[in-house]
This record gives structure tokens, sequence and C-alpha cells, in this order.
């Protein structure tokens, strides 16, 4: 093992600080990879809340971050798609168990063994994973993605999860070029999902609340903007949808955007609201309607979107931040007070 700087948090209410953790040396299967930006995701501010106790508690000392790109500094002998210097990003995911359906399928993100990029059993060291709130981290070849080099790394690291949660479900969705495609909030998810419905080719609708993300949705390539509480708005585009992605994860009226959808169109939701969303039966009959979910991606489909995005020049809106103002980012997390995701530089970590 050896030791590497970090940022954990101690508790639920304790603020993120300082420390050094112990990383396992690569085996002959890993590559370990110096980080140089971790986006800052709203799944790490509940984890070290601990406010997704009933479902996955944490445990304490919390290191979080899974939007990691770096530069590889290190590969086991069994290596053979990375080398030293190359680029690399990991996300949500840092091993499975490679043998059930879902990882035969290359979707690993639903393997039931699944080890999660921090706050899930160490498979190697005992205890749990730590993320990339670190100067390094140590991972699977299998779970380690390529990097296009022509992108800025700051705005890719977001890729690793907000853009793969957006992108996984548009792309599944099928051809859209042309579809009158909606997306529901304009935040660290909306923001990508209005990015990759335009590369795609689709007449993309922002819903939002709020009059003052007007300019901003049009310049992210928005082609119309409705402000969902506006009655009028909502009557004049009802039944024109083909699909709708729904990244609010706050308690929201589901009906009012499932009534946007036409015939058989789906609305999938990638927000995850503390509290369950109540469904008209009526709104879905009507229409031939369906709501789903959708979570992250495997890793093929990762690395496509990455490369996706190396072709068509996509990356996260980011605020770059030393380490030193995470605590502060994640006050400004919860007022949505950014635009559009908190990337680390952790080049900061350094001086600690």
């Amino acid at each position: 093992m050896y030791k590497a700087k970090a940022y954990s948090a101690a508790s639920a209410t304790a603020p993120l600080a300082s420390t050094v953790i112990q990383r396992r040396e690569p085996t002959e299967r890993d590559i370990q990879i110096e980080i140089l930006y971790c986006g800052i995701c709203h799944s790490d501010l509940h984890t070290v809340r601990d406010e997704w106790n009933s479902v996955m508690p944490t445990i304490y000392p919390c290191v979080p971050g899974h939007e990691i790109v770096g530069r590889v500094t290190k590969v086991g002998s069994a290596v053979t798609k990375f080398k030293p210097g190359d680029l690399a990003g990991v996300g949500c995911l840092v091993d499975s168990d490679h043998t059930c359906p879902s990882c035969k399928a290359d979707l690993e993100q639903f393997c039931g063994n699944a080890t999660f990029t921090y706050n899930s059993p160490d498979k190697h060291l005992g205890g749990v994973t730590y993320g990339g709130y670190s100067d390094s981290i140590v991972v699977d070849e299998h779970f380690v993605l390529h990097v296009p080099a022509n992108l800025n790394l700051a705005g890719v690291a977001p890729l690793l999860c907000a853009g793969i949660t957006t992108y996984s479900p548009i792309h599944r969705w099928g051809d859209i070029k042309g579809k009158k495609v909606g997306v529901v909030g304009l935040g660290g998810l909306g923001h990508m999902g209005v990015k990759f419905a335009k590369a795609f080719g689709a007449h993309v609708v922002v819903f939002t609340t709020s009059t003052g993300k007007n300019e901003d949705a049009l310049r992210l390539g928005a082609d119309e903007v409705i402000i969902s509480t506006d009655a009028e708005q909502m009557k004049q585009h009802a039944g024109t949808f083909n699909f709708i992605l729904d990244t609010v994860a706050a308690d929201h009226d589901l009906n009012a955007y499932i009534n946007m959808l036409g015939l058989e169109g789906n609305i999938t939701l990638v927000g995850a609201p503390d509290k369950p969303l109540a469904l008209s039966s009526f709104a879905l009959l009507f229409g031939r309607r369906s709501v789903s979910g959708s979570l992250i991606g495997g890793l093929a489909e990762t690395q496509e979107m990455l490369d996706f995005c190396g072709k068509h020049n996509i990356t996260s809106d980011v605020e770059i931040i030393p380490i030193q103002r995470v605590n502060e980012a994640y006050e400004r997390l919860v007022k949505s007070d950014v635009k559009y995701r908190f990337s680390i530089d952790m080049a900061s970590l350094k001086s600690e």
C-alpha cells in the first residue's frame, strides 16, 4: 500500500478536511492514476451528509468523488489498453463481478456485486472505497476510460457522471433527429441533456421555472424555453413531445410533463426526489405514454459517450475551484448557485 492525500468527512455533520488515506499498489490488472480534476456531484453531498441513509448508509471517514480525470502513472503487467502518460477517466464504478448477465451485457451499473467508486465495500483493502477527492487512485483496467485529448479536462470530469447519466437515455431512446425533445430543469444534469439532444439533431425545448434561465438555455443549444409555471405556455405545447428527459431531483408535478407527450411518447427520470412522485394512470393511458428511469451507463456506453463528446467538442460548463473551497461549494450547491458543475483542480491538494 501507499499513502495518498485526500479530503474526507469524518461524520455527517463534519466539514470535509485534509487527510491521508491508504491506496493499494497496482495489481497486474490495475492502473494508477494521478487525479487532475474531480467534479462535484450532488450525490457527493448526499453521501457526505448521510442523506441516503435508508438506502445507502455512509461509512466514515468518507472520501467522495466519482467524476475523475487524470493521467496514468503506473500500469500492471497484464494491462494492455493504457500506458503511463495516457489521459484517463474513472466514473461511478471501479469493479463488478464480471460474470452476471448485466456485466455480460455491458451494463455493469446493474451488477448486484458492483463496487462503486466511494462508500462501497473495498474488495482489496477492506473497509470502503475512497473516491476522487484525492491526489491519486488505483482502478481495474476494465473500469478506466480513455479521455479525448482535444477536450478541456476540467469540463470532462463531470461527463463521467452527469454526462453519461443524460447521454444514455437520450441515445437509447432512438433516432431523435428532427424530433421534439424536452429537458426538465437546467442544472448540472439538464445543461448536459440540452447539449446532447442538440448534438443528436433534436428540436430541444427546456422546461424551467425561472425566467432568468432563458438566455442560458438558448446559449447551450435549446431552440425554445417553456416556463413550466405558465399554464398557457404549457397548454400550447401539450401532446407535442416525442421524448422528455426529467432531471429534477426535487418534488414536482410529473403529470404536467406526461401531458406534454404525444402518442407513445416517453419521459425518462434521471433525478431522484426524496419523496415518491404522484402518477396519474389516465395521463399514461390516453396516448400510450410511458415513464422510465435511467442509471448512468455501462463502461462501453460511457466510452462511447466520451468519444461522442470528443467528436462534437462537448464538455460540461464548470466553475473550477481549489479543494480548499469544497465546503463552500457544497453550500452553494444546495442553493443551485453554480453554472453548472464544480470541478476541483486537484493540483491544489499538493499544498496540503
